[in-house]
């Protein structure tokens, strides 16, 4: 008789009043090799095949790469908008710029219009914006009686507005002009000093204003360019020294000179003309009021044949 098969020799039999059966009560999968693995969510399995089949590799790397630049943007725009506001929010940085006393400015003012011979000690330029302000400010409101009294007419915004604008724009911008060329040209000043000096430079500019609005005794503005001259000749040329005694160079600092002189005197002449009507026209309406002019005897004849020839 042949020998079973392998097969039938481990086949399991319960046969026998002595064999017993253990049956498990946990699901298990068999796998052809005798293996066994827990049952796996088909949902899961199908989102994690989704997400691998929709991205790549590179799709990751410009996605993480995107949020990182967001990130250093943001982080870097709000440390700059902190250390702006840290800075030009402080009022305390500006107090030192507007700490001092009305007889120092009172001094200031007048020495404006007292040139120093330039040596080779530098000139000092106080760094203070209290008496430049008030004189902006000052020249503003003799703008603002100018406009008025000549009737001025401002197509576009207010005559309070135009006269802030010219004063302001003309003191900013000159300022900022010679300060880029001071250093360029290795002008031994800083910004603050020449906001200084260009604001109290511009007290000349008042006094020649109110002279020249106030006493306009002729009609072909002489006395206008005598003050033009005289005191904002002085005025020009204080700051001219100030600019001498500080540079090096000798064509460096002509270059710096002559375009400070340049625009400070060009500007008062902008001023006189653009802002002051003069005084013949309106002479001239309250003369042909008050004082008729006389008639020649041709013309009076005519006048009355009109009259005549109208009269039925």
């Amino acid at each position: 008789m042949a020998d079973p098969s392998p097969w039938q020799a481990t086949r399991p039999t319960n046969q026998g009043s002595g064999g017993s059966a253990v049956l498990s009560m946990e699901p298990e999968d068999v796998d052809s090799d005798g293996g066994h693995h827990d049952y796996d969510d088909p949902d899961m399995s199908k989102d994690s095949q989704g997400r691998n089949e929709g991205s790549s590799p590179g799709d990751d790397f410009r996605q993480r790469m995107s949020q990182n630049m967001t990130q250093m943007m943001w982080q870097a725009g709000t440390q700059g908008a902190k250390k702006a506001w840290n800075v030009y929010g402080n009022i305390d940085i500006l107090r030192p710029y507007f700490n001092v006393e009305p007889r120092e400015v009172r001094r200031r003012l007048l020495y404006s219009l007292i040139p120093r011979k330039p040596t080779a000690q530098k000139q000092e330029v106080p760094r203070e914006l209290y008496g430049p302000v008030m004189v902006v400010l000052t020249m503003i409101a003799l703008l603002l009686y100018q406009m008025k009294s000549a009737d001025h007419k401002v197509a576009d915004g207010t005559l309070m507005g135009s006269a802030l604008g010219t004063c302001f724009m003309y003191w900013l911008g000159a300022s900022g002009l010679v300060w880029l060329l001071a250093y360029v040209c290795s002008v031994r000043i800083v910004m603050v000093q020449i906001l200084s000096m260009i604001g109290y430079g511009m007290f000349g500019h008042c006094i020649v204003l109110f002279l020249g609005t106030v006493i306009h005794t002729s009609h072909d503005h002489l006395f206008f360019y005598l003050l033009w001259a005289l005191v904002g000749g002085l005025s020009t040329l204080r700051m001219v020294c100030i600019i001498m005694s500080r540079a090096s160079g000798k064509t460096e600092r002509i270059v710096v000179m002559a375009t400070l002189a340049a625009l400070h005197l060009l500007f008062l002449l902008y001023l006189h003309f653009a802002y002051h009507t003069v005084v013949e026209e309106l002479s001239q309406v309250f003369d042909s009021q008050l004082v008729p002019e006389p008639q020649s005897a041709a013309a009076a004849d005519s006048v009355m044949e009109k009259s005549q020839a109208a009269v039925p």
